[in-house]
C-alpha cells in the first residue's frame, strides 16, 4: 500500500486521457472508410468491439498507477 503521494497517478490519468484521445481519433479516421458501406447492425458491432478493446490493457495500467508494477501483486502471491 502507498504511504507517500506519487506522480504516477496524475501522470497516469493524463497518459490515459491522451491515449484514449489518440485511439478515438484513429478509430474515427480509419474505420468509417472501411465499413461505411456495411449494414448498420454490422457497423454497430464493429464500433462496440472498438469501444471495448481499449479496456483490455486498462487493468495492468491501473495496477501500475497504484503500485508501480505492471503485474498485480495479488496474482504474484498466488503463483508463489
Amino acid at each position: 500500500m502507498r504511504e507517500q503521494p506519487t506522480l504516477r497517478i496524475p501522470l497516469g490519468v493524463l497518459g490515459l486521457l491522451a491515449a484514449l484521445l489518440a485511439y478515438g481519433i484513429a478509430v474515427a479516421m480509419i474505420v468509417p472508410p472501411l465499413i461505411g458501406d456495411w449494414a448498420t447492425l454490422a457497423q454497430t458491432v464493429v464500433y462496440v468491439v472498438f469501444g471495448l478493446v481499449w479496456l483490455v490493457p486498462l487493468r495492468r495500467f491501473l495496477v501500475w498507477m497504484e503500485t508501480g508494477r505492471w503485474s498485480d501483486p495479488q496474482s504474484d502471491k498466488a503463483r508463489d
